[in-house]
């Protein structure tokens, strides 16, 4: 594999595909690699194609990069697949967050789980499920290194809906997490040790040490010594379950019946309700900014990202042995989370792949709130694999953050009006009202 080729579907993420082919080309053996670009908007695949090629030239790269409307063209003799889609853009997350905002659900990121998560999904499987066959008729062995949320439900229905079995999914949040113990307990990155585990955005940090001490003492102290510390969900649910959160506050938030439903949370904790529609509003303004620049001739950012694809492909080409956090069917792995379910744990990536490592079971505190998310993730791909629609209503219904919000007929009336809104990106057999 001297020179790989790699796919980007959904390249017109242009911010994030720049940061992934920074990553890429900065590796000197992937400076020759094979770049195939897709995406539907013919706008953002040429600015990405302008933004590869001035990437490349600004690192010193020559790899060979081509822009294509068709995917099955894209996808021919592929190596590595990243996927990067987002389903109906910025319209349709507006839409996650403004019917559930009207019945008084409160959403912070509106990605993962909770009403927005579940839509997120259905609306991304059907996408899934065509990528999944033009992968295994056209290229099938490449990896699938997926970067669209809701991460375990995408995982989830592309291992029981379609035939691949390469297929990992890829969060940045263990990783800058760890970055940001580091920084607070004034440790270096690089000599701290940690292992964490459990789902996307509600993994744990199981261990945190320096020299073979655990570094959680003084976290404790920190914490202690500062209020606004304490005033951050993730804080909050460490002092609570004793192991730390790997994902943000605003995300974290969600997953859990405790803090959106009240508003005295709501203030004590400083939760930013709606942030991801700023987001939105950022990344598109960030996009124009590029094209613009691109179009004058002017310099556009060149950075490193950090991001885990980059990390195994070039493991996978080189051999160079490396430990990520991935995304895969839990086949083993935790003991005490459900078989069907997608978990998050560490991965040894060399040229034989990506290889999931065996975590054991989790504390009981953590696990159950992970099999609480897992449940709600199995009821939204068990929706989409039996063309059932009640079974929308019933994650919803197991759904913690929604649960807590409103009674069942809410909840009913809710799915209702979200399956209305989203109409034809939902396959046929989900779409329409439901009687209970």
């Amino acid at each position: 594999m001297t020179t790989p080729k790699i796919v980007f579907i959904g390249a017109g993420s242009v911010v994030f595909t720049q940061g992934l082919l920074a990553d890429l080309l900065a590796f000197d053996e992937l400076k020759s690699a094979r770049i195939a670009l897709h995406d539907i908007d013919a706008e953002r695949l040429a600015t990405a194609h302008a933004a590869a090629v001035r990437i490349a030239d600004t690192l010193g790269a020559r790899p060979a990069v081509t822009a294509h409307a068709d995917r099955r063209e894209a996808l021919a003799d592929a190596d590595f697949v990243i996927n990067i889609v987002q389903i109906g853009m910025g319209e349709a997350t507006r839409t996650d967050f403004e019917i559930p905002a009207r019945y008084g659900v409160r959403q912070t990121i509106g990605d993962t789980l909770g009403i927005g998560g579940i839509f997120r999904a259905l609306r991304t499987f059907p996408f899934l499920k065509e990528l999944g066959r033009d992968i295994a008729e056209v290229c099938p062995q490449a990896w699938l290194l997926n970067y669209t949320n809701p991460m375990a439900m995408n995982v989830q229905y592309l291992t029981q809906a379609t035939t691949l079995t390469r297929v990992v999914g890829l969060c940045h949040s263990v990783y800058w997490t760890m970055r940001d113990l580091a920084d607070l307990v004034k440790v270096p990155y690089e000599e701290i040790s940690y292992h964490a585990a459990g789902v996307n955005h509600q993994a744990w940090v199981l261990r945190f040490e320096h020299q073979g001490k655990s570094l959680y003492p003084k976290l404790d102290e920190l914490i202690a010594a500062d209020e606004q510390l304490r005033r951050r969900v993730r804080v909050d649910m460490y002092r609570r379950l004793g192991y730390y959160p790997t994902e943000t506050s605003e995300h974290s938030s969600e997953y859990v019946p405790w803090y959106l439903h009240h508003t005295s949370e709501v203030e004590r904790l400083r939760l930013p309700i709606g942030e991801y529609l700023k987001i939105v509003d950022e990344n598109v303004a960030a996009y124009e900014k590029s094209r613009d620049a691109l179009a004058a001739g002017a310099p556009i950012t060149v950075e490193g990202t950090m991001e885990y694809a980059p990390q195994i492909i070039h493991s996978m080409v080189t051999g160079t042995p490396r430990v990520v956090y991935g995304n895969v069917p839990n086949r083993g792995l935790i003991d005490n989370l459900p078989a069907h379910g997608v978990v998050e744990v560490p991965c040894l990536v060399d040229s034989l792949g990506v290889q999931p490592t065996r975590v054991g079971s989790l504390p009981p505190q953590l696990a159950a709130l992970n099999r609480t998310y897992l449940s709600a993730n199995d009821l939204v791909v068990q929706a989409a694999i039996k063309n059932e629609p009640r079974h929308i209503r019933h994650a919803a219904m197991t759904d913690p953050a929604t649960a807590a919000t409103l009674t069942v007929e809410e909840i009913w009336r809710l799915c209702d009006d979200m399956v209305a809104a989203h109409g034809d990106r939902l396959q046929p057999g989900l779409r329409g009202r439901l009687e209970p």
